[in-house]
């Protein structure tokens, strides 16, 4: 990415005035019409309302809207940048939640000092909306919000956590057919224990097994890396969330660098910071292995060094090069899947099942194409479709 980009994306915002705005469902054109969008015909959907609050998903446009929810504290490649900076990520993410599937989206971008003062802050604005989406909220506050809105009654879903996993997971999915292992005897080293990290290690038990299955790698074995190496039980300084991941990772409580965790590992999966490995690093991987680095915008290693240290099949975060593990092949979907199935929440069984349909997106996986283009307004049809399904059967 160079200077010219972030220039000319300075001179859109600026010119536009950001990126969304409001249309009207109805025409105000006459007398009448004001009687009947506003008062005072508009008496008669409150009431109804009153009488029965799940009429608000039909009689407004409650039920095609989500909120995108940030405290600023973790945005993408700038850390915590408060509130008030956060919105352009935020109306960049309504955009697309609108455009690949038809999504309304309201950015709500909140200046709050604690979870508890978040929590309570969603909970209050769940009337207006048919779904949350978290965005941007730093580890370990993101777990917190999340978990304790589960009972909210509409889908609550943080994408930097579920997002990013289910993405990554179809990814690897498709680059395992193409090297020609299964994914459930694989050695994976995932560099980063925030919150992408932990999803990740969460879905992977589930890979191709029951999602209640408590241990599901047959010969396989996950290894979570921090910036001090494996979280191993033998370490001293773990909060409780790292210590968590240690009931479904490093199952042989092996301790050591990153470099020593990726001794022998099928695959590496990166969500921390750039340019931490070379190519004599990924030399010391199993053959055919697989590189998903996803650090932005500067990876944890570029594509041509990991392919000189014998990868077989690079990914990254970024859109000039192949194989982009990107949220928007998702998100969209999920929320589309979700709303159209009237979901409380977003499952398990729904997470997987848009793992399947991301991964069945692309008929025949190659070495440079392991996901669908995310340009492709098919993809989130195709995973809206699997996730409905997904949520209607465990009715």
């Amino acid at each position: 990415m160079n200077d010219d980009t972030f220039q000319r994306s300075l001179e859109l915002h600026r010119r536009t005035h950001g990126k969304i705005g409001t249309q009207l469902r109805v025409k105000l054109e006459s007398r009448d019409d004001l009687a009947l969008a506003y008062s005072p015909g508009v008496a008669r959907p409150c009431e109804v309302i009153a009488n029965d609050p799940a009429q608000s998903f039909e009689l407004t446009c409650r039920g095609n809207t989500i909120a995108v929810l940030t405290d600023g504290s973790a945005v993408l490649g700038l850390g915590d940048i408060g509130a008030t900076a956060a919105m352009p990520v935020m109306e960049g993410k309504a955009a697309l939640f609108k455009h690949f599937a038809g999504v309304d989206a309201v950015p709500l971008c909140v200046d709050v000092a604690s979870s508890q003062q978040l929590i309570e802050l969603a909970r209050h604005i769940a009337p207006s909306f048919a779904g949350i989406n978290l965005e941007d909220i730093a580890a370990p506050r993101c777990f917190v919000v999340e978990d304790s809105l589960q009972d909210l009654g509409i889908p609550v879903f943080h994408d930097d956590q579920h997002g990013t996993a289910i993405v990554l997971l179809a990814a690897l999915e498709n680059g395992a057919k193409v090297v020609g292992k299964r994914i459930d005897d694989m050695n994976i080293v995932i560099n980063g224990a925030g919150a992408a990290g932990s999803a990740i290690a969460r879905i992977l038990q589930c890979a191709g097994h029951d999602p209640e299955t408590s241990r599901c790698f047959a010969a396989g074995e996950v290894l979570v890396c921090d910036s001090k190496g494996i979280v191993s039980p033998e370490r001293a300084d773990l909060n409780p969330f790292k210590r968590d991941l240690l009931a479904y990772t490093n199952s042989y409580q092996r301790s050591g660098t990153l470099r020593e965790a990726l001794e022998g590992a099928d695959a590496f999966i990166g969500v921390s910071k750039a340019n931490l490995l070379t190519a004599d690093d990924i030399r010391t991987m199993a053959p055919d292995s697989i590189v998903l680095a996803m650090a932005n915008p500067i990876p944890e290693i570029m594509p041509d060094e990991a392919k000189a240290g014998g990868a077989a099949i690079v990914g990254t975060g970024r859109s000039d090069f192949p194989n982009q593990v990107n949220n928007v092949l998702c998100f969209p979907g999920i929320f589309r899947g979700a709303l159209d199935a009237r979901a409380p929440k977003i499952t398990a069984e729904m997470k997987l099942a848009a793992v399947r349909a991301l991964a069945s997106a692309v008929a025949q996986p190659t070495p440079d194409q392991i996901l669908p283009d995310p340009l492709d307004l098919s993809v989130a049809r195709i995973v809206a479709a699997a996730v409905a399904e997904a949520a209607i059967s465990k009715v």
